[in-house]
């Protein structure tokens, strides 16, 4: 696929065919936001991503737009496109100056955009906008805060007996995808029935003994040791199926030669866990991260590490897998400075944080920290007590920053493959909000 830059130094065309007698509201966030934004140079990072050849990508303002309204209003693919079709406002964000009825882009394209470019674009995204709201003097970096939380993923509570029961059926399924497109008569006994019967009778039952769930636990995975082998065999003389290629398979059924080892060898111990334990087929990735808080002891989905800077609210850390955030701080300050040109003066963070190791470190660098100092009390003066107590209160800040990318921007639920990218969207969509609000 090649792409070709828009023209947009041609002056607009048959004015009178904008809606509303010609007239925009100038004071819209659309039309605001779009002044916030650099397209110019978005669009020469965005060129970088296609070849010379092919068919021709969609305009870069209108990829970008579109993506950003779609984190902003918390919509589906297919949702945005419509809000496109309908709203003057969006489209004048997505760079066009008349009005258009008909449909400009597929919601799939949408998709494979996001397949495309990834989420290192969108972090050299997220530094133009960073470089835009220096510029214009709407951000001032003197504070940093620095919190870490879990942004849930897009799966089913996580069952041993449910996660065995995906595989068997995954397995039964692709082995009847091969029998019909290699045109294999010999029938393949997969005792698919029996084994949905033993999986839908215990999930019918309201109370379960441990003792019930030990004994279906072993009779799923004995049906999926048998659909597991009986697709590896079929497997063999395959080379291409329609819809999916075999490479693909292969690797899902890697995914699930580990998820039955892990079962059963969580069966053999009676263990309770295992490490790097898969609770989800389709998202193997995805790991139980356990927080200890009151209604929400264990969650599933990536831990981030974020800086909050005069409202403003930074990635610092993506990992899948658990880890101590105190041990991050280094990499916090450092980004920091990247983004800005300079350290933190302050740097405003919880009791975690507060090892041996990080007291030197800000120290050494001569930042001033809002932590308790170790050893008795009473050995900070009044002054400086107060001040502690003053920068912890602001801190509730970054907390209330954190429910509001949930609750407002889509991080509650990460609904892409691309659970970076997924967060690093609904970062900079919020970003935009409080720029446009500070404006």
């Amino acid at each position: 696929m090649s792409y070709k830059s828009k023209d947009r130094r041609t002056g607009n065309l048959f004015k009178e065919l904008l809606p509303f007698g010609g007239r925009l509201n100038p004071e819209n966030r659309w039309i605001k936001m779009h002044d916030l934004i650099p397209w110019d140079e978005l669009e020469g990072i965005y060129g970088k991503y296609f070849s010379r050849l092919g068919r021709p990508g969609k305009d870069s303002q209108l990829i970008n737009g579109l993506l950003i309204v779609k984190h902003m209003l918390v919509m589906s693919d297919e949702a945005v496109v419509d809000c496109f079709l309908e709203n003057p406002y969006v489209q004048y964000f997505c760079g066009y100056d008349q009005f258009v009825t008909g449909k400009e882009i597929e919601s799939s394209t949408l998709t494979r955009m996001r397949k495309r470019l990834g989420a290192e674009y969108f972090k050299r995204f997220e530094d133009e906008i960073i470089g835009i709201l220096k510029a214009r003097k709407i951000i001032k970096a003197k504070e940093q805060m620095i919190d870490a939380t879990v942004c849930p993923s897009n799966i089913a509570y996580p069952t041993d007996t449910g996660l065995i029961e995906n595989v068997r059926s995954w397995a039964v399924q692709t082995i009847k995808t091969i029998r019909k497109a290699e045109g294999i008569k010999d029938k393949v006994r997969t005792y698919c029935r029996k084994a949905r019967a033993v999986y839908l009778k215990f999930q019918k039952k309201r109370k379960r003994t441990a003792k019930e769930i030990r004994r279906v636990k072993k009779q799923l995975l004995q049906y999926t040791k048998r659909n597991i082998s009986q697709l590896k065999k079929l497997l063999g003389n395959v080379r291409e199926l329609p819809g999916r290629t075999v490479s693909q398979i292969r690797v899902r059924l890697r995914v699930a030669d580990e998820i039955y080892r892990q079962q059963v060898e969580m069966l053999k111990g009676n263990l309770k866990s295992i490490k790097d334990r898969i609770v989800s087929f389709h998202r193997p990735q995805v790991r139980p991260m356990v927080r200890g808080k009151s209604g929400k002891e264990v969650e599933f989905g990536p831990k981030i590490s974020v800086s909050q800077v005069d409202g403003y609210l930074f990635l610092d850390k993506f990992s899948s897998d658990a880890y101590h955030e105190g041990a991050v701080l280094g990499e916090s300050i450092r980004l920091h400075e990247e983004r800005f040109g300079r350290k933190a003066k302050i740097v405003i963070t919880d009791k975690i944080y507060g090892s041996r190791e990080n007291r030197e470190r800000l120290a050494k660098e001569n930042i001033q920290a809002s932590l308790i100092p170790l050893g008795r009390k009473g050995v900070m003066s009044k002054v400086h007590e107060q001040w502690v107590k003053k920068k912890q209160r602001e801190r509730n800040a970054i907390e209330g920053k954190i429910g509001t990318s949930k609750e407002h921007y889509g991080l509650s639920r990460l609904r892409y493959k691309n659970e970076e990218l997924n967060i690093r969207l609904g970062l900079l969509a919020m970003n935009l909000s409080t720029a446009l609000a500070k404006t």
